[in-house]
């Protein structure tokens, strides 16, 4: 897990939309007016993560490096803009599999600098601050040195807490830098009403409290109060035990655990470690034979893919829905 180590996403705090999308080119109307929407609106200025780049033209060949951002593209449209990719944490949708079958994986995990410049990029994009790590050579600006512009997925800069509304901006920064607004849009006017279709189904229920488990034995790797994932367990009919820690990912007491009595446990699924075994470890642990979750054996299951700043998102939740609250989520 070394794109999301606990010192990595300490980092990873979300940034005030205000501040973080500045994607309007002089001159033009907000983002969501006509002129905003219109697919050829070059030159395009845009600050992502403190780097403001102009963009004369969209870009003809781009690398993405982790799955989320990967799925953006491609949902996007964009695999015709690809040359390379790297980083799955899972499969990517079926929806996606004969697109992201076109696209030469550099690197089963991070490529090297080298490898990411044997593709002749004009463009980087990274889903976590991992993908741009100055010590591995990968810096944001060592690839600006080469002529090549980057984005960086805004979950991993953002500070304030309206995740879903970081989403769809970063759908919309990225739909403008690549010319397709029109499609950005759609996405996002699609999602707003499934969020809102899933909120309908569960505005009467009290919310369950939910305890993420991500990994850990010491201690549990777990889902803060920052980023999308405690925004998902909140709109999926949740509260997070742990949304007083203030990061996207974070470790937690196993004692705070037992105090907090969960009423549910969501699980991640990614890695080598699987869901059985993690319910395994879990359910084996005489510390927590009293939590209401392990005694009711209470589980939900989520791909990690699920779980980050990315297109899956929507859906996410209403799966997720689904498995906290079957009685009000079934057709």
């Amino acid at each position: 897990m070394s794109r999301r180590t606990p010192a990595l996403i300490a980092a990873a705090v979300l940034l005030p939309l205000a501040l973080t999308a500045c994607s309007t080119p002089e001159g033009d109307e907000p983002t969501g007016n006509k002129a905003a929407a219109k697919s050829d609106g070059f030159p395009y200025t845009v600050t992502n993560c403190g780097v403001t780049t102009t963009f004369k033209a969209p870009p003809k060949r781009v690398v993405t490096m982790n799955q989320h951002v990967t799925e953006i593209m491609l949902e996007l449209g964009l695999a015709k803009s690809l040359v390379g990719t790297a980083y799955l944490d899972d499969k990517v949708l079926p929806k996606y599999e004969k697109d992201y079958a076109s696209v030469p994986v550099i690197a089963k995990e991070y490529p090297s600098y080298e490898q990411v410049l044997a593709t002749s990029p004009d463009f980087v994009y990274g889903g976590y601050s991992s993908a741009f790590t100055s010590g591995d050579g990968r810096g944001r600006e060592a690839f600006k040195k080469s002529g090549i512009e980057t984005r960086l997925n805004t979950e991993s800069c953002a500070k304030a807490d309206t995740p879903m509304e970081t989403l769809y901006e970063e759908v919309r920064e990225v739909g403008r830098t690549f010319g397709v607004t029109d499609r950005a849009e759609a996405w996002i006017k699609q999602a707003k009403a499934g969020n809102a279709a899933t909120a309908e189904k569960l505005k009467d229920l009290k919310p369950l409290s939910v305890f993420v488990y991500d990994s850990g034995d010491k201690t549990a790797f777990t889902a803060g109060g920052k980023g999308i994932g405690n925004e998902l367990i909140k709109r999926a009919g949740g509260t997070n035990i742990f949304a007083d820690l203030d990061k996207s990912f974070g470790d937690a007491s196993w004692e705070n655990v037992v105090a907090r009595k969960p009423e549910a446990i969501v699980i991640y699924d990614y890695g080598s470690t699987t869901v059985e075994q993690k319910e395994k470890r879990l359910l084996s642990d005489p510390a927590l034979a009293d939590v209401p979750a392990i005694k009711n054996k209470r589980f939900a299951v989520m791909p990690l893919s699920d779980a980050v700043l990315g297109v899956r998102v929507p859906a996410a939740v209403e799966k997720l829905a689904a498995q906290l609250h079957p009685a009000a989520t079934t057709p």
